[in-house]
């Protein structure tokens, strides 16, 4: 067993205090992290202040991990010691079904193994990235390209994948015009992937506040939401929207802006249910859908992609003692774009 100090919540809403937990020994296949950075993702927040129910305390957040290899277990074959890695959304899958050997581990059908907040296969709970060490079999590790920094790299494997997966699989690329709903931790991130990818990138918020910063980040158009005649504008333009805010939308005003066969995708996830009318879609055999993270495989495609791109969040290194009021400031949406940990900190 491995003693490490941690970042945990006694219950929901509780202060962050400083404690200390056991990560297990290492197994043949585990890779033990002395873990650098760990971003703060909204859903960290949602799950340390009991919102989506079911919280396991006391909690250790964080599935945002970037570090450095410090040991390996015997049949270890991926890493070595000394190699720059990072944990994103989850730690274990059953590794059988049909979604597991296609690389979608994220949809396992005996349920993929959350980094925190999660009981394992054996039934213990896991703990996340707000911690100094953490243990984590090989396959559920990815390599962090060397022209990643390691703190910009912890908000790809949340926020990176998540923007990143929807894009690809719904084929982002030339000659398709796409627009991304929201200038946030998420929507950052996609307008840079959307770009790099050759799609014509167009950004929909809801004031002309970023639009500067949109357009750096790679946006040929921008559009205010809150402006009188904008979506009458804009209407049968796109072929893919991508969601990133967790605001509840006027459905069928978005889905207004589709072009036939076009696809409003939601990777933000508001508090209440959406509402829209049916024929919102049948009009043009448009689709709603949604998107979670992306599975192994694609999470490294992700990271290398960004590096060969250029592509990083732009982040605020906060120390450990740092968090409480970290969170209040995301909730506050003071932040430019992702806080990320600095662990030596702890």
């Amino acid at each position: 067993m491995c003693k490490t100090h941690v970042l945990s919540v006694a219950s929901a809403k509780a202060p962050f205090e400083k404690t200390v937990i056991e990560r297990r020994a290492l197994r043949p296949h585990d890779v033990l992290i002395d873990i650098q950075f760990s971003g703060i993702c909204h859903s960290d927040i949602h799950s340390a202040h009991g919102e989506w129910g079911g919280g396991i305390f006391p909690m250790v957040p964080g599935h945002e991990i970037a570090g450095v290899v410090s040991a390996v277990g015997p049949e270890v074959t991926k890493f070595a010691v000394g190699d720059r890695v990072g944990v994103g959304c989850f730690v274990d899958s059953c590794g059988e079904c049909e979604y597991c050997l296609q690389g979608e581990e994220q949809y396992c059908t005996k349920g993929v193994v959350s980094t925190y907040n999660a009981l394992d296969y054996d039934g213990n709970p896991t703990y996340g990235g707000y911690s100094q060490k953490i243990v984590v079999t090989e396959g559920f590790v990815v390599r962090i390209p060397d022209a990643l920094s390691l703190d910009a790299a912890s908000p790809l494997l949340c926020a990176g994948i998540t923007t990143y997966s929807p894009l690809r699989h719904w084929k982002a690329g030339p000659g398709k015009k796409v627009a991304i709903v929201g200038v946030g931790g998420l929507g950052h991130l996609a307008i840079q992937f959307a770009h790099a990818m050759g799609a014509e990138v167009t950004v929909l918020s809801r004031s002309r506040d970023k639009e500067a910063e949109a357009r750096s980040f790679g946006a040929d158009h921008y559009y205010a939401t809150g402006e009188e005649g904008t979506f009458a504008a804009l209407a049968n333009r796109f072929d893919l929207i991508l969601n990133t805010v967790s605001a509840n939308l006027d459905v069928d005003a978005y889905l207004s802006m589709l072009r036939i066969d076009g696809t409003l995708v939601n990777v933000g996830a508001p508090g209440k249910p959406d509402q829209y009318h049916v024929f919102s879609l049948i009009m043009g055999r448009k689709s709603l859908a949604g998107s979670l993270v992306g599975g192994i495989r694609e999470t490294q495609e992700m990271l290398d992609f960004a590096a060969a791109h250029g592509i990083a969040p732009q982040i605020e290194v906060i120390r450990a003692d740092q968090v409480d009021e970290a969170y209040e400031r995301v909730l506050a949406s003071d932040v430019r774009y992702r806080f990320v940990i600095d662990m030596a900190t702890l």
